[in-house]
């Protein structure tokens, strides 16, 4: 199961409504690049595709798409706001390593 923190919804709804797009589903999923290889990708998306896993959660809808399921297996987002910043963080216990920024990963074998 994947874990959105209490405070990833509410930045996930703050992004939703400065964009306008209240009902828009929250599409997570896992892309090639980055400094360990593998990259979280965050989105906003209006429909879903065909083998895509919907997830209802507290006030969002996740989409996953099959093919990222399997590197997002008990991932857990969370919302943090620092000196430099605020931005989505990645726990996930799937990865062999990943980069200082925390954006990308290496997954295990």
């Amino acid at each position: 199961m994947i874990e959105l923190t209490p405070a990833a919804i509410k930045e996930i709804k703050r992004i939703q409504t400065s964009r306008q797009q209240p009902d828009t589903y929250f599409r997570l999923g896992v892309t090639e690049g980055g400094c360990s290889g593998l990259c979280y990708v965050l989105e906003l998306c209006k429909t879903q595709q065909e083998s895509d896993r919907v997830y209802p959660l507290d006030q969002i809808t996740l989409v996953i798409d099959s093919d990222s399921l399997p590197y997002l297996q008990e991932l857990r987002v969370d919302y943090a706001e620092d000196l430099m910043g605020g931005g989505f963080r990645f726990t996930n216990p799937n990865t062999q390593s990943s980069c200082s920024c925390g954006a990308s990963f290496a997954h295990k074998p």
